[in-house]
């Protein structure tokens, strides 16, 4: 049963709303109660904990656990009204370009004073039926300004050709849109204030299914606290879509032996979306 809100509550949240409009902001949230926080890890957490490089972090001890970053999965039912300006075309195109030129030169959350060149937005396929998305820009993607350019970006493009499609074909952006510094995992607010604009590349693109890769994004996108162990192997409904869940390729490139689950994981996918591997030259 919905509740009804008090008149000058609802004037209050309608002001605040405006505010955050102006901001870029669309989609909100409610956290889950006791969440984990960085400010809930143990006294004697070092940064070195705290600061775990991407391929590291496939499969965490219980304390690097507690300090990721743990954004709510479900948005206010109160807030689904506010319209995004993106929604006056549908031209999926145009709208991606809509919610770039909303980001602007973002300086929503502490990383555009940490050493980030620029924002790294997404590409690929505006009409995709598949969605990739990682944790967050590496030093060579901050060099460019496109997601998975680097070592691990490499490793992507084989994947998904192993899939039997190009690079071109599919959409590939990450849960935050600015290198943290030194690769750290990203911070909870850092998530929170970014993924509003990764939730709407989403509903423009409208993929068929979603591939998380590595930990932190599953994590993130799926709001569970699990090892990757439980998280792969099955789909999950995402806001309407079927996400799936595999090794990051940086991860892969540290530990090769994985390739062939994360192929598992890969032919999941390729059997909902009727996909067939390419045909090998005699």
């Amino acid at each position: 049963m919905a509740t009804v809100l008090d008149p000058e509550l609802r004037r209050a949240l309608t002001e605040r709303l405006r505010f955050y409009r102006e901001l870029g902001i669309y989609d909100f949230y409610r956290r889950q109660p006791g969440s984990a926080t960085v400010d809930d890890a143990a006294p004697d957490s070092s940064p070195a904990q705290i600061s775990i490089q991407p391929e590291q972090r496939e499969e965490m001890t219980p304390r690097a656990k507690a300090i990721m970053p743990a954004p709510p999965p479900q948005k206010e039912d109160l807030f689904e009204s506010v319209g995004k300006p993106e929604s006056g075309t549908s031209d999926p195109v145009k709208a991606l370009q809509i919610i770039r030129e909303d980001l602007g030169d973002c300086t929503r959350c502490r990383l555009h004073k940490q050493g980030r060149k620029q924002i790294v937005f997404g590409v690929g396929n505006p009409k995709s039926r598949l969605m990739f998305i990682g944790e967050a820009p590496g030093a060579d993607e901050d060099e460019q300004g496109e997601p998975f350019v680097g070592r691990a970006g490499q490793l992507l493009n084989s994947m998904i050709k192993a899939m039997g499609l190009e690079r071109s074909q599919v959409y590939i952006a990450n849960i935050i849109k600015c290198r943290p510094p030194g690769n750290r995992t990203p911070e909870r607010d850092e998530c929170e204030t970014c993924s509003p604009f990764l939730m709407r590349q989403i509903a423009v693109i409208q993929p068929e299914a979603i591939v998380a890769l590595g930990a932190v994004a599953a994590r993130t996108l799926l709001a569970i606290n699990a090892p990757m162990a439980d998280l792969r192997g099955r789909w999950y409904d995402f806001r309407g879509t079927k996400l799936a869940v595999t090794y990051h390729p940086a991860f892969l490139l540290r530990d090769p032996r994985q390739k062939k689950e994360a192929w598992k994981d890969l032919q999941m996918v390729m059997k909902e979306l009727g996909l067939k591997p390419p045909t090998r030259a005699e």
